[in-house]
């Protein structure tokens, strides 16, 4: 099983996001993670999927995608030419005697405690996946009473191979300060 991270540009359509999540969902194919949010241009919407396959799989989940009526551009985020980063909300309860163990561990993690209460702290942490699975059990000692995380979000590193839309709906690739069509 290989673990594969796709960007989409899809058109910012009601129910898009349904129909990627459908097309996986009919075909059986794994999420891992999905995320989605508009991008610069309002008329067009990020949406970054973590999912998993052998290679014939990964490679008809991407041909499939692309067919998606709504699907402008679709590209495998490779982990050496990207960033990835994910956000953790963590409730953890700890009273006056437990707080300066959590803090400190959040610290370390250069994660932001961003709600106390008498009886609980909340951490909000950023970083790549790894980094929030170590956070996390390293809290395992801790009641941990609620969590919230986003799944990946990513962008390729540098301008090359930035996919661009025009005034006029057409798509492009931004090439190192050049404009090429697709």
């Amino acid at each position: 099983m290989h673990r594969r991270v796709f960007q989409l540009l899809v058109d910012n359509n009601t129910g898009v996001l349904s129909r990627v999540a459908g097309l996986f969902s009919r075909r059986g194919y794994n999420i891992e993670s999905i995320t989605a949010g508009e991008t610069a241009d309002p008329r067009i919407t990020r949406i970054t999927v973590v999912t998993s396959g052998d290679e014939d799989i990964l490679e008809q989940i991407e041909k499939q995608v692309a067919k998606l009526v709504d699907v402008r551009d679709i590209h495998e985020l490779k982990p050496s030419e990207s960033v990835y980063r994910e956000l953790a909300l963590i409730k953890v309860k700890a009273d006056a005697s437990m707080r300066d163990g959590v803090i400190t561990l959040a610290n370390i993690f250069r994660g932001n405690i961003i709600d106390v209460s008498e009886e609980s702290l909340m951490i909000e942490a950023t970083g790549n996946s790894g980094k929030i699975d170590a956070l996390l059990r390293l809290l395992s000692g801790y009641e941990i009473l609620e969590l919230a995380r986003t799944g990946v979000a990513g962008l390729g590193r540098g301008v090359s191979n930035v996919i661009m839309i025009n005034r006029e709906g057409e798509t492009y690739r931004y090439v190192d300060g050049e404009d090429t069509e697709e």
